[in-house]
């Protein structure tokens, strides 16, 4: 018989099973010491036992599939890493495992990524898709009874998803609000099979319009035409610039790391100072801008672990942009990345915006590394509004910026100009970041207040940065726990406050306290004196109440009081209206984004109004 020449290839298949399985094991605590050192992620030793028992029948499943030991060794080399470092990655820097819905969002994952991130995420991916394809033998009757076994659990998984959630939550345990805290009580093989059926347990059917009503009657909205409704006595004509700021914050408030200036602009504190310090509570923490996005431009609130572009805006919407280019204003959306990014192209049209100026549409000619500074896209989109502003016809300006992704470099033009003491480098990279956003900002306020002063002007950060793994220069200055579960009512608070500030024209900055970004469209629409119907208005709460949705949970500030209700379990009075609100909201979220609109097509239901 012909020997093998590979060094890999020193067992039969049929005979050292357990060489494979030890194998495996062994490349299994490997990795688990890699999570732990390089990410500080580790499950929990009692998960151990379960999670390796996992990873040895995938190995075995693997095993029985390869058409030899060095291809299957091949396999598994690439295979669990991509794994293990891509939920350990996720997992330090936004603060929860991976997701069903982020396999949604991998094409943007490989468009963020460059260097080294880009080159291990792609080898890893394109080698474990090659491997798997040349490794499959499937003339041996092994291989099909392991091809059997694999096709029960994807039907199990898939036909009775509620089943098997169901047997899975008694076992395992789940707290929605806790994803974190699950993934290391499960291991991931496990959590991703377990949030795999719940996701699909929960794909259910369309809002029925009965649904729909009962949803419009819990929230009472005002947005039904009175029959005495006059539209042409409530056409606003102001210009409207809403400017988003990537991982906008305050670096101030990290009290240990020392830094030698305040990063903030003196004419930002002062304009923000004139709003009272008022803050946008954003849906996200370190990443996902097109929640945040989302919720700013069609009034209501993302309440799930997963990109809302990307999966679940499936239809036209009226968000401001469509409410306001229905009546005659220009509606422009204007940020220098990759278009299709988190699915914007399509996302950008459905919720109304005629013109997006994407990174093929600039000259990129004030760099920092891969990032066009703010000065320079302040500077073009002036340059393309200019006209607009000029003939007459109202407009929605809306810019993104993209300078200040992490890891916050610097162009040559931009030298570092504070220092700081924080163990994490990036902390002082952020506060020279923040150093530049903020007077490239103002230079352009002013400029837009000199030729639009009665513009309605709104900026705000889109969520806080990513300062290392675990919120590591949070913990440092005690504003954040370096595990979720450890966190305090006012630390979920902290995570999504980012300063904003509205601009209402010649009357000055406008003092809004803590407004969840879903709130922002019908503020913006008060304030332009627009009475017209709408969707946005449903959302709205009693004044001394905000309502920031967060998934498995939310946190309410009333009456300058934060209360923390989790996992729908809390019993007070409280925690039951604001669940017993968010049933009615998410439902509505369903029919207008994803069903079929049956809120659109409704009569004025009878008045009953929240009670909370």
């Amino acid at each position: 018989m012909k020997q093998s020449n590979s060094p890999l290839d020193i067992w039969s298949l049929g005979s050292c099973w357990p060489a494979a399985l030890g194998f495996t094991g062994l490349y299994y605590i490997l990795l688990q010491v890699i999570t732990w050192v390089w990410f500080d992620v580790a499950i929990q030793p009692s998960a151990i036992p379960m999670d390796l028992l996992a990873h040895l029948l995938l190995g075995a499943t693997l095993y029985t599939l390869a058409r030899s030991p060095a291809w299957f060794v091949s396999v598994l080399i690439v295979l669990l890493p991509l794994f293990h470092l891509v939920n350990a990655g996720k997992m330090a820097m936004l603060g929860g495992p991976v997701m069903p819905d982020d396999f949604r969002g991998v094409r943007s994952l490989f468009l963020i990524l460059h260097g080294w991130q880009f080159a291990l995420l792609t080898g890893l991916s394109v080698s474990t898709a090659l491997l798997l394809l040349g490794m499959l033998q499937l003339r041996r009757r092994r291989a099909w009874v392991a091809v059997g076994l694999l096709g029960a659990v994807m039907v199990t998984v898939t036909q009775i998803p509620a089943v098997v959630t169901g047997a899975m939550d008694r076992w395992f345990g789940n707290s929605v609000w806790d994803q974190e805290c699950n993934f290391k009580n499960r291991g991931l093989l496990f959590h991703v099979m377990h949030e795999s059926a719940r996701y699909l347990a929960l794909q259910v059917a369309d809002p029925t319009p009965t649904e729909v009503g009962v949803a419009v009657e819990t929230l009472n909205p005002s947005f039904f035409v009175p029959v005495d409704f006059d539209a042409a006595a409530s056409q606003p004509q102001r210009n409207v610039h809403m400017i988003v700021l990537e991982s906008f914050w305050d670096p101030a408030l990290l009290s240990s790391a020392e830094l030698s200036e305040d990063p903030l602009d003196p004419r930002f504190r002062a304009l923000w100072a004139a709003t009272e310090n008022s803050h946008a509570l954003s849906p996200v923490f370190g990443g996902y801008t097109a929640n945040a996005e989302f919720e700013a431009l069609c009034g209501f609130p993302v309440t799930q672990d997963a990109v809302f572009f990307e999966g679940r805006l499936r239809r036209d919407a009226n968000c401001l942009p469509r409410h306001m280019a229905d009546e005659g204003y220009t509606t422009v959306a204007s940020h220098p990345n990759v278009a299709m990014f988190w699915n914007r192209v399509h996302a950008y049209r459905r919720v109304g915006f005629q013109n997006y100026w994407s990174r093929d549409n600039f000259e990129l000619d004030d760099m920092n590394r891969d990032f066009l500074s703010d000065a320079s896209l302040y500077r073009q989109v002036l340059t393309r509004i200019q006209p607009m502003l000029e003939n007459g016809v109202p407009m929605l300006n809306y810019v993104l910026t993209f300078f200040g992704h992490q890891d916050y470099p610097l162009g040559p033009t931009r030298p570092p100009v504070i220092t700081a003491s924080s163990a994490q480098y990036m902390v002082e990279a952020y506060a020279n970041t923040i150093y530049y956003k903020s007077r490239e900002l103002m230079d352009f306020i002013e400029v837009l207040q000199q030729i639009d002063p009665n513009g309605l002007i709104v900026m705000f950060g889109d969520h806080l940065p990513f300062l290392g793994y675990n919120y590591e220069a949070f913990a440092e200055s005690n504003l954040l726990a370096t595990n979720r579960n450890e966190f305090t009512d006012d630390m979920f608070a902290t995570m999504t406050q980012t300063p904003l500030i509205i601009i209402d024209g010649q009357a000055g900055p406008v003092p809004v306290g803590d407004l969840p970004l879903y709130r922002l469209p019908d503020i913006l629409l008060g304030l332009l004196g627009d009475e017209r119907p709408t969707a946005m208005s449903l959302t709205r709460t009693p004044p001394d109440l905000s309502i920031r949705p967060l998934p498995g949970m939310q946190y309410v500030l009333s009456d300058g009081n934060i209360t923390v209700c989790r996992d729908n379990i809390d019993e007070s009075p409280l925690c039951k209206g604001v669940a017993h609100w968010m049933d009615a909201v998410e439902k509505l979220t369903e029919d207008l984004y994803s069903g079929r609109q049956y809120l659109l097509q409704r009569t004025p239901p009878p008045e009953d109004g929240l009670t909370l």
